[in-house]
C-alpha cells in the first residue's frame, strides 16, 4: 500500500484541513486593522555550521492551512547532506505523525538513513507527502503513506495497524503533527480554534500513543515534538503552548508508567523552525522576519533537529533516557 487518499479517514481530514482554513481566515480578518508587528533588528552572528542556512529577512508570505512544504520561500532544508548514517536504526519500523514536512520530513530521511521502514501520517497535503516517500526511498528504505486526522481515535488505530500490515511491527513512534493559529487578544480565541488545537496537539498525541503501545516491544519508543513555548510561553500562542506544556508532562508521566515494558518517551523541544507551520499562521511581514529574535539570529532548518530524533530513538545512544525534554532552541539569551 503506497497510499491512502480516498477512504472516511481520508474524508474526514479533508474536512479538517476546511476547519483550520477557516480558523485562519477568522484570525486573518481580526488583524487586518491590527496594530504593526514587532520589528526585530538584531545583528546574525556568524554561521555554525557545514552549510550557510538562510537567514531573515525571508520573502513575505502566508499560506492557506495545513500549509505545503513545496510553496514555502526558501524550501526547508531537509536533506542533511553531511549526515552519515551509521546503521543506528538497521531494521525499525518507524510511524512519524506529520511527517509529510517540515520536522517530521527530515526525521523520516534521517531513520530511512539509519535503515528504518517508514510510515507517514499527513492530513492532506499530498504532494508533500509523496515528495518525502520519494526521499526516504532515495535512502533505500520502506515507506507507506497514510492520510486522516490524528483528532480522530479510530484513524490513529488504523494508522497502527496500517503499518504493522505493511511491515510486520512498529518499532518506533513520532507524534509531530500540530496545529498553530497565532491569537494576539485572549477575547480573539474561539472555542473552536482552542479546541482544533487541542484536539490535534494533544488528543492526537495520546490517540496515536494509546494505539502504538500494546504493539511496541521492549526497547522501543515514542518520541514527541515538544516546543520552547512550552517552556516560555508565547503571548499569542496560549493554546498552542499549553497543548506543549501538555505534551512536555505528557511525556514524563507516560514515560514512566511505560518503562516497565522497557518502552522508552522522550521529548524534542524545539525553538523555530522553517516550516510550513509558520508561514501558515503568522501574517506575511512577520514570517519574513521569523527566529531572527533567536541568538542564531534565524530558525532552525528541519534537518538540523532531526539528529535529536536519531539520538533519541536510537538504543545504542540514549538507553538509559526516558521521560527527558531535550531543547533545540538556537542557543539562550534571545528575546
Amino acid at each position: 500500500m503506497a497510499r491512502d487518499h480516498v477512504s472516511p479517514h481520508a474524508a474526514r481530514a479533508e474536512a479538517t484541513a476546511g476547519e483550520q482554513r477557516r480558523i485562519q481566515q477568522h484570525v486573518d480578518e481580526n488583524e487586518r486593522h491590527g496594530p504593526a508587528s514587532k520589528k526585530d533588528g538584531k545583528a546574525r552572528p556568524a554561521p555554525t555550521g557545514e552549510r550557510d542556512y538562510p537567514t531573515p529577512p525571508f520573502p513575505p508570505q502566508h499560506l492557506a492551512k495545513p500549509g505545503s512544504e513545496a510553496e514555502v520561500q526558501p524550501r526547508p532544508q531537509f536533506d542533511a547532506p553531511f549526515y552519515k548514517g551509521s546503521e543506528k536504526l538497521l531494521g525499525k519500523v518507524a510511524l512519524i505523525t506529520g511527517g509529510d514536512s517540515g520536522i517530521g520530513r527530515a526525521t523520516a530521511v534521517l531513520f530511512a538513513r539509519e535503515g528504518a521502514d517508514i510510515a507517514i501520517v499527513y492530513l492532506d497535503e499530498h504532494e508533500d507527502a509523496e515528495a518525502t516517500r520519494r526521499a526516504v526511498e532515495a535512502e533505500g528504505r520502506r515507506c507507506i503513506l497514510i492520510v486522516g486526522d490524528v483528532a480522530e481515535a479510530a484513524f490513529c488505530d488504523h494508522a497502527v495497524n496500517a503499518t504493522i500490515q505493511r511491515f510486520g511491527k512498529l518499532d518506533i513512534l513520532v507524534n509531530n503533527a500540530a496545529f498553530q493559529e497565532h491569537a494576539e487578544r485572549l477575547e480573539d480565541l474561539t472555542e473552536a480554534h482552542f479546541d482544533r488545537t487541542m484536539k490535534t496537539n494533544l488528543y492526537g498525541y495520546f490517540f496515536m500513543a494509546k494505539a502504538a503501545a500494546p504493539h511496541l516491544p521492549a526497547g522501543g519508543t515514542i518520541l514527541n515534538t515538544g516546543s520552547v513555548t512550552a517552556m516560555r510561553g508565547s503571548a499569542d500562542l496560549i493554546d498552542y503552548s499549553t497543548t506543549k506544556g501538555g505534551i512536555h508532562a505528557f511525556t514524563r508521566a507516560l514515560a514512566a508508567q511505560l518503562l516497565p515494558r522497557g518502552i522508552r518517551v522522550n521529548a524534542v523541544a524545539p525553538g523555530p523552525v522553517w516550516t510550513p507551520l509558520n508561514p501558515a499562521d503568522k501574517p506575511a511581514d512577520r514570517v519574513s522576519r521569523f527566529g531572527g529574535q533567536t541568538p542564531m539570529g534565524r530558525p532552525a532548518q528541519p534537518e538540523e533537529i532531526a539528529p535529536a530524533f536519531v539520538f533519541l530513538a536510537a538504543p545504542s545512544c540514549s538507553s538509559y533516557i526516558t521521560g527527558e525534554i531535550l531543547p533545540v532552541i538556537g542557543g539562550y539569551g534571545g528575546s
